[in-house]
Order: structure tokens, then C-alpha cells, then sequence
């Protein structure tokens, strides 16, 4: 659907927008050349971060390595870290290299054995095709990146390998190597967590969740159906946003095609990937968490709000399907609601058994989970991974969207001051920040996660007495 103007007035919204100024980045749409100096960075930050508190703190502590581990954790992409027993066949660091990292008298087994050993893996990226921006190739790397959580309660890394190729071309590098290497290694972390993010974490888990659910809702849901009131509220603007994501960031000459790392051909290829490689129990908040070691992990803020936030809307789900689904039985036999979910399987999720999405529901748990995690996807999920981009990625250097110059294939062979050669032109860098920071900001309209203001259509007789009430703030 190439225009919004199909969807009708129920599936369309005018964005009351806050006015977010973007006049300042806009002046630097034309200046294809690199950034000239550390200073002149920190010119273009004071002039369009002054008043976000978040981003100055970015922009302070970016070089520290706590503060790394922290934004794995908390920052605008949570989704990719987890525990380890064991290290990739293909990662190369040894216990001796990191030594000097871990608690004296410890080892990299030990401390893998508690518990205490985190990776991120880049692995999807592999072999991407690249890009052209502003007339210069682009370079990707899928980083191997091992973290610590030491005695301090602090999330470190410890240990950077680039490609997923171990070899002679590729070192690993380490907290004790030179600053520029250290620095310039985490720097490619944070670009492939950028691209990353945007496309499987933003787009996938929940804008195209989103899409799959509202089409199979509109397709096989009459608007008296129980399930269509409680989900409408939360996808029904997901066609219009993603119709107009398709004309302008994903389509030729978009932000995405001038501006970032992949081309969009790797976009497809990314998103593919992306789609095989989802998981229904990583889509679920407890099995995540669970699955990824993060749920007793105490500095792992998103953990904690999000379980609270998933359990809130479990419970909230469970009483309102029980006045209308008595038993497993009412469940089973509710036609609309099986055609529903097969389409969601079959179209959606293209029918793939391994991702886990249930074919049918044969108990009313099963349909309360998948539809906590519809909710939970398109509205406390989306904030997370939305609403802090600016946040996180108005200092540049902390997560650039693309990168220039390729991956050192060696140690000691660039200085801090070469830094800013590997960013691409001030052009994309503003092209990129001026789309982030219309998404980051709220509209006016903007509601928290409750119904207020959505009439039921349908009451099913005095059961309603309840009365059931979601308000989350």
C-alpha cells in the first residue's frame, strides 16, 4: 500500500507534534565533508543538547567503559546482551588475555561458572553488503564483545574482536591496548548496536509485530469482538506509521540510503535474518529476561521496569478475558479468534515452527500471553527502544550510524585525534539526528498506557461488574 489515503479515517492519525526544532541540524544538510574537530562536535552538541539532561550525560561519560556495560543494559537498545557458561568457538580471547580484568586469583571459566560473563554478538551483520554515503564506501563490521560484571556491581567490557573470523587480521583488543585502539574498538560495538537496534529491535520487534497483528485484527476480528477492543487501542496506528516509514526512511533516497552503514539491500537481507532468527520466548518478558540472565541482575534497570510492566498487563489481560472466555473450551471454540492467530502464524511470522508463535490456542494462558505480548511490544517496548534515541545518540561519537574508514587490522596504528576521520560526513550525521529527534519526542497527544478516552462497544451482560482498570504511569 503505497499511501495512507486507503486506510480511512479509523486507521489514520494526525500527529499532534510538539514542535521539536530541527532548524539547527538542518542548516548542516549540505556539507558533505567531515567533521573538522572534537571541537567543533562539541559546538554542534551544546547548540542542540543543551537542554537534555540524558545526552550531556552521554556526552560526559561515553568514554567509560561502566558506562559501556550500562548502556547495554539501560540505554535505548537492552535487547542484545546476555549471560554466558561458555565462549563462542569463534571468539578468540583467552583467559590470559583478560586476567588483569577479572578478581585476582580468579579465571575467565570461574567466572563464566557464576554467572558473571556477558556477550554481545554481532553476528547477524556478517556480510552485509555495505553502503555509499556522500560519495565514500561505508564499512560493517559484526563485532564478538565479552563483558564483565565485577565486585563493584559494575558491567565492564573486557574484550573486542571485530569480525566474526578470528585471525591474524583481526585482534582481539583489550581494555589495556592503546586509547585510541580501546576507544575506536567500542565505537564499532556502538555502530553495529545502532543498526542493529533500529532495523530488529525498533522496526521488527515492534513496528512490524505491530503491522502483523493489526492486519490479521482487522481481517478476522469484528469490532465487537472482546480481543479487538482491548488490542485496537495499541496497533491501529501501526499501518499508517509504517506506510510512511516504507515512502521516506526505507526507500531510495531515504535517510536510511543516504545516511547509514547498510545498503538497502542489506535492509532486506537484515530483516530476513532478523525474522529467522526471532524467537516467541525472546518476545515474552520473563523468558527473555530469564533466557538472557538478566532477571536477578541488579544494575539491569529495563529488567526490572519491564517485569513489572509485563506483569501488570498479564493480569490486566487475564481478568478481562475471563469475563468473556469461561474455560479453555470457550477458547477452543471461538473461531474468529483461531483465525486469527493461524493468519498471525501463517502470514505474519510466514509459518515458521522454530520461532515458537502459537498455531492455535487451546487455553485461555496461552491466548493471555500472546496478547500481553502484542500489547507489551507495541506500547511499553516501543518506548523503551524509541523514546531514548536522542538521548543516546545526539553525542555522535557514541553511536554513529556509519563509519568510513575499515576496521584496524592491527594495534597502535591510529591516534585519538584520527577518531573523527571514521565518521561519515556532517550531512548524514544530520540527517539521521533530525529523524531521531521527531521520533524521540512524544506528540501532544501522546498517552500513557491505559484506556482512557476508548468506550467498549459490546458489554457482555452483569459480569462487567468487576470492573477491570489498567493505568500505568
Amino acid at each position: 500500500m503505497p499511501s495512507v489515503a486507503a486506510l480511512g479515517p479509523n486507521l489514520t492519525h494526525i500527529r499532534q507534534s510538539p514542535g521539536s526544532n530541527v532548524h539547527y541540524l538542518k542548516g548542516f544538510t549540505e556539507r558533505g565533508t567531515s567533521w573538522n574537530s572534537l571541537q567543533e562536535l562539541e559546538t554542534f552538541f551544546l547548540f542542540n543538547g543543551r537542554e537534555n539532561t540524558v545526552a550531556k550525560y552521554v556526552q560526559a561519560h561515553w568514554k567509560e567503559d561502566a558506562f559501556f556495560g550500562y548502556q547495554c543494559l539501560n540505554g535505548s537498545n537492552p535487547l542484545c546482551v546476555k549471560q554466558i557458561r561458555s565462549l563462542p568457538p569463534n571468539f578468540a580471547v583467552t583467559s590470559k588475555m583478560v586476567r588483569f580484568f577479572l578478581p585476582e586469583g580468579s579465571s575467565l571459566k570461574r567466572e563464566m561458572e557464576k554467572g558473571r560473563v556477558y556477550l554481545l554478538d554481532y553476528e547477524i551483520l556478517d556480510q552485509l553488503p555495505d553502503n555509499t554515503v556522500n560519495g565514500k564506501q561505508t564499512y560493517l563490521t559484526a563485532p564478538l564483545c565479552l563483558l564483565h560484571y565485577n565486585q563493584n556491581e559494575e558491567l565492564k567490557p573486557i574484550a573486542i574482536q571485530l569480525q566474526q573470523s578470528p585471525g591474524p587480521q583481526n585482534p582481539v583488543f583489550l581494555p589495556s591496548d592503546s586509547a585510541a585502539d580501546w576507544l575506536l574498538a567500542k565505537i564499532w560495538v556502538h555502530n553495529s548496536d545502532f543498526l542493529v537496534h533500529q532495523l530488529l529491535s525498533h522496526l521488527l520487534r515492534t513496528h512490524l509485530v505491530g503491522e502483523v497483528c493489526c492486519t490479521a485484527t482487522l481481517r478476522h476480528l469484528p469490532e465487537i469482538h472482546p480481543l479487538y477492543q482491548l488490542l485496537m487501542p495499541h496497533i491501529q496506528t501501526t499501518l499508517q506509521i509504517n506506510i510512511q516509514a516504507r515512502a521516506t526512511l526505507l526507500a531510495k533516497n531515504g535517510v536510511f540510503d543516504k545516511s547509514m552503514s547498510w545498503s538497502l539491500e542489506a535492509v532486506k537481507l537484515l530483516l530476513a535474518r532478523g525474522t529467522q532468527r526471532l524467537r516467541y520466548s525472546s518476545m515474552c518478558v520473563p523468558d527473555d529476561l530469564r533466557c538472557r540472565g538478566l532477571d536477578t541482575l541488579p544494575i539491569c534497570y529495563y529488567a526490572q521496569d519491564a517485569i513489572r510492566v509485563w506483569d501488570a498487563l498479564h493480569r490486566f489481560v487475564e481478568g478481562w478475558s475471563s469475563l468473556y472466555y469461561c474455560n479453555d473450551e470457550d477458547v477452543q471454540q471461538d473461531c474468529e479468534l483461531q483465525n486469527w492467530i493461524r493468519e498471525i502464524f501463517m502470514e505474519g511470522f510466514l509459518g515458521l515452527i522454530h520461532i515458537g508463535i502459537p498455531q492455535s490456542f487451546q487455553t485461555t494462558a496461552e491466548m493471555c500471553k500472546f496478547v500481553t505480548m502484542v500489547i507489551f511490544s507495541c506500547s511499553a517496548l516501543h518506548s523503551a527502544v524509541n523514546f531514548s534515541q536522542m538521548d543516546y545518540n545526539l553525542w555522535i561519537l557514541n553511536s554513529p550510524a556509519a563509519m568510513v574508514r575499515p576496521p584496524p587490522q592491527t594495534k597502535g596504528q591510529i591516534s585519538v585525534d584520527e577518531l573523527l576521520s571514521f565518521l561519515p560526513g556532517v550531512n548524514s550525521s544530520c540527517h539521521v539526528l533530525s529523524v531521531l529527534s521527531l521520533l524521540s519526542h512524544r506528540a501532544i497527544d501522546y498517552e500513557n498506557l491505559q484506556y482512557t478516552g476508548f468506550h467498549w462497544t459490546h458489554a457482555p451482560g452483569p459480569k462487567l461488574t468487576s470492573g477491570l482498570c489498567l493505568v500505568i504511569i
